[in-house]
């Protein structure tokens, strides 16, 4: 019994043993998988730990990258800057001279069946020349009172607005008005000229509706270049300027020049442009007083002098100024640009030139005149009914297609007796006005 119980006992131990290395296999077992996933756990982290840590740091460089080539950039752009600064800057400027309008010139021009006017046909053998200046101008001989007022020939010019358009479609950026024809139809005349003109987007100076706008100087800029303009002339044919409206038309006096000029450099002007409607009709020479009132410019501060009112050519110079000061400057001055477009029949009326110039402002703010020369132009008129036979020729080119076609047998497209014209009248040309420089 004794043996049983023994037995039974040992059993029991067994059982017991056996259930306990169970539990401690499972608890084992449980614990070695528990320590392997932390370990799992740990090495994980420390991996995407070790990602982030490197993509910031890549990060960090690309930024730094970034801030590198920005930094190299701006400091290209400010020595782009610097070299700009330290870059002497070239223009060219284009003049030509009065815009006169006979009634033959508007009759030639209009166009019935659409009860309109159209001056371009005129300029297609000269625009070339005007539209790739930098800066072109010219000086207006009529006015543009209105359809209403009756367009009008010698003695009181009144001409059809779309001249003025055709003016700026060629390229024209500034015209002056101060002239002895500008009160020809009053003061409402020359009032309604300056709102043409503003409307056709034409810069303009020398007439003004208020004493406001005469006072203030005409800038334009040029490739940054700051170029004053100032117009005044002679008289205005004996038509008074009227009493309560002085501002109208600038007359040429020497203390308001030198008002308008000192006004000019007092706004940082880099040059300063002279229109002049002065001289001796139909004269081919300066005259005294045109000479002694270019002295008083020069030596007042007019770097250029643009003259115009002769109807014919007057010679052109440079010249080395000396101020008061000592110091020297270039300047500039044509005296009489002749007669743009025109229907007049004087000796030289019909000849003219497009004056080009070529001008720098060098790093230390002195100008420079480097260069002039100039395009021979010729006023052709046929002698048919037919309309549209007005035209502004290129004397030279003209002359070189002629025996460039004789050359090849081929019929020239201008009669001989135009061609011997134009030979004639370019050495006229260049007699008047002088050699290039």
């Amino acid at each position: 019994m004794r043996r049983n119980e023994r037995g039974n006992n040992r059993k029991k131990k067994a059982l017991e043993m056996a259930r306990f290395d169970k539990k401690f296999v499972r608890y084992l077992c449980f614990g070695v998988l528990t320590l392997l996933v932390i370990l799992l756990c740990v090495v994980v982290f420390y991996h995407i730990s070790k990602f982030v840590k490197h993509q910031q740091f890549l990060a960090d460089v690309d930024k730094s990258l970034e801030q590198s080539a920005h930094d190299a950039t701006s400091s290209r752009q400010e020595n782009t800057i610097e070299e700009k600064q330290e870059t002497d800057t070239t223009f060219t400027m284009t003049a030509i001279g009065d815009v006169m309008c006979h009634n033959t010139q508007y009759f030639d021009a209009y166009q019935k069946e659409m009860d309109e006017y159209d001056f371009s046909y005129v300029f297609e053998d000269i625009n070339r020349y005007i539209k790739t200046s930098d800066i072109a101008i010219g000086s207006l001989e009529t006015s543009f009172a209105g359809k209403e007022r009756g367009y009008s020939n010698y003695p009181t010019f009144n001409s059809p607005d779309a001249l003025a358009y055709n003016l700026k479609k060629l390229g024209i950026d500034v015209l002056s008005t101060a002239g002895n024809h500008c009160l020809d139809m009053g003061f409402d005349g020359l009032s309604r000229t300056i709102d043409v003109l503003n409307d056709a987007d034409i810069s303009h100076l020398g007439t003004y509706q208020s004493q406001e706008g005469r006072d203030k100087i005409l800038f334009k800029y040029v490739k940054g270049i700051k170029i004053a303009f100032i117009n005044y002339t002679y008289g205005t044919n004996g038509i008074p300027v009227p009493s309560d409206k002085p501002f109208c038309v600038n007359l040429i006096d020497k203390d308001l020049i030198k008002k308008d000029i000192e006004s000019a450099k007092a706004q940082n002007a880099d040059l300063i442009v002279s229109c002049m409607h002065w001289g001796t009709e139909y004269k081919t020479s300066a005259n005294p007083e045109q000479k002694e009132l270019a002295d008083f410019l020069f030596q007042n501060g007019v770097d250029i002098i643009l003259g115009n009112h002769p109807h014919v050519l007057e010679p052109m110079e440079k010249r080395t100024v000396t101020l008061e000061d000592g110091s020297t400057k270039d300047g500039f001055v044509i005296y009489a640009l002749g007669n743009f477009i025109c229907d007049q029949n004087a000796e030289n009326t019909r000849n003219s030139i497009i004056l080009n110039l070529k001008i720098t402002k060098h790093i230390d703010g002195k100008i420079s005149i480097d260069h002039a020369n100039y395009i021979p132009i010729y006023m052709y008129k046929k002698s048919t009914s037919e309309l549209r036979k007005m035209k502004l020729l290129d004397i030279e080119k003209s002359i070189y297609d002629y025996e460039t076609a004789l050359n090849n047998s081929i019929e020239p497209s201008i009669p001989k007796s135009l061609y011997d014209t134009l030979k004639i009248q370019l050495e006229k040309i260049k007699k008047i006005v002088g050699p290039e420089f």
